[in-house]
């Protein structure tokens, strides 16, 4: 699946309205405070509550531009609505994401939370703070 997501973060690259999202200062510090492990918790969470059913709510309009670091990955990866789902992943807008497809859309919101943390210099392991 690593090279399925590195072409399609690479074709991602080549759009001016995608290539334009890179994570704000809030965000960078929210991922670098939390840890990407938990991010990826939400983003599971954001994906199956806003995207899985075949017809969600508000679809178009379901994913703030900002506000978590999630949001800002899924415009930039095109999978913020089921019509950038379509368009970018090729997955059918009126049919509920299968398991598959949810572990497809994730792994290729990792790899650009990883690459946007690595360009950055964002630690994506959390702070523990000092101890002593």
């Amino acid at each position: 699946m690593t090279s399925e997501v590195d072409e399609l973060l690479a074709r991602l690259r080549t759009s001016r309205f995608r290539s334009r999202f890179h994570l704000d200062a809030q965000s960078r510090a929210y991922l670098q405070s939390r840890g990407l492990p938990v991010v990826m918790e939400h983003a599971a969470a954001f994906l199956r509550e806003r995207l899985v059913p075949a017809r969600p709510p508000k679809d178009g309009k379901q994913t703030p531009m900002r506000g978590h670091p999630v949001f800002i990955a899924q415009h930039a990866t095109g999978s913020c609505c089921r019509s950038c789902l379509a368009k970018w992943h090729h997955i059918e807008k009126n049919a509920p994401l299968t398991e598959q497809e949810q572990t497809e859309i994730l792994a290729v919101i990792r790899a650009w939370l990883e690459r946007e943390a690595l360009e950055r210099g964002i630690a994506t392991t959390p702070d523990q703070g000092q101890l002593f």
